[in-house]
């Protein structure tokens, strides 16, 4: 009987501590929860900028020039990307000694693309204008909302190893970025919005790494892998950031 009674009792003690490892897996569950949903997009955006430079230091760059390498289907390209902040942007590469150019400001923007035909300037098409125009800043996220952009907090999802953040920004024009970070360095690892490729709309998705500290003392990405919805891919390589050089306006200028 008394043989009964102490398995009975080391029975009930097991039951009881099963229910509090429950109950505290279920406590740390929910804490982690709370932990995610308080922390905004606008929280993590912060501590972006924070991480990559601070916003003192990220507002004090008025142009930027980078000289890269692209690198499509085994090819290796010069590149360079001028941008003076807030008032536009300009790609200018050379394949098989054609150059393509890419501009963007913020009344719209041009290009010329001879692989495609276009050996003279031709004005971007208005929705992939308007997809361009965050490029004019050389920090997009620095102040987005003050431009009438807005964040929405998406959660988590894997981008490689990384369960990142993932936070959506929408222009004032209704165009989407989504961005994702990682929670370690709140660096950005890959974004993802809409594109245009051969007259059809595809998903552009950027993955970056490599991420290294200037001379100015901003956090730049040196490596790019860009995907045009599975049916295009570049890579691109920084090779020199020049922070604050002296850019001539005219060169977002189109050409008649």
């Amino acid at each position: 009987m008394q043989l009964n009674t102490e398995k009975q009792n080391q029975k009930e003690n097991q039951t009881m501590k099963m229910k509090l490892v429950k109950t505290g897996l279920l406590s740390l569950t929910v804490f982690l929860s709370a932990a995610l949903h308080a922390q905004t997009a606008d929280d993590i955006i912060a501590k972006h900028i924070a991480a990559i430079g601070g916003k003192d230091k990220l507002s004090a760059i008025s142009a930027v020039r980078m000289e890269n390498t692209m690198s499509v289907m085994g090819n290796d390209a010069p590149s360079t990307t001028t941008i003076v902040n807030g008032k536009g942007f300009r790609n200018e590469s050379e394949f098989n000694g054609q150059k393509i150019i890419q501009v963007a400001t913020g009344n719209g923007g041009w290009m010329v693309n001879p692989m495609a035909g276009a050996t003279d300037p031709q004005p971007l098409p208005a929705d992939a204008a308007k997809a361009a125009k965050e490029q004019i800043y050389v920090v997009p996220l620095l102040n987005y909302a003050s431009r009438g952009a807005k964040a929405e907090m998406l959660g988590q999802e894997k981008v490689g190893n990384v369960n990142a953040y993932k936070v959506k920004v929408t222009t004032k024009d209704s165009a989407a970025t989504t961005y994702y970070f990682d929670p370690s360095t709140y660096y950005v690892v890959q974004t993802v919005r809409s594109g245009e490729m051969m007259g059809q709309p595809v998903d552009i998705t950027t993955t970056y790494s490599d991420f290294k500290k200037t001379d100015y003392g901003w956090v730049v990405p040196q490596n790019m892998e860009i995907n045009m919805g599975g049916q295009f891919s570049m890579t691109a390589k920084v090779n020199k950031v020049d922070v604050n050089p002296t850019v001539d306006a005219s060169i977002f200028d189109m050409k008649k």
